[in-house]
């Protein structure tokens, strides 16, 4: 399977709604809604505080993004 890249010509200060979102990364609404309520995931915010929930294409490309191996794990992996 292939990794789930954003494309380059994307605005890091573009707006994703949560429903493009969850397309994008192929994950159902209730599985990204129980990320967002235990503190997972991209940052989320909302239109006017109380309107529809978006973020940006920079959140979601740090949220892609692979963790990154600490000097510690490293050690112990080799």
């Amino acid at each position: 399977m292939n990794p789930i890249q954003v494309p380059a010509e994307w605005d890091d200060n573009g707006i994703l709604l949560f429903e493009e979102f969850c397309a994008f990364i192929r994950t159902p609404q209730r599985t990204v809604r129980d990320w967002k309520r235990r503190g997972i995931g991209p940052r989320w915010w909302r239109f006017n505080g109380t309107g529809r929930l978006y973020t940006t294409v920079a959140e979601l490309r740090r949220f892609l993004r692979p963790p990154a191996v600490t000097s510690r794990e490293a050690r112990s992996r080799g």
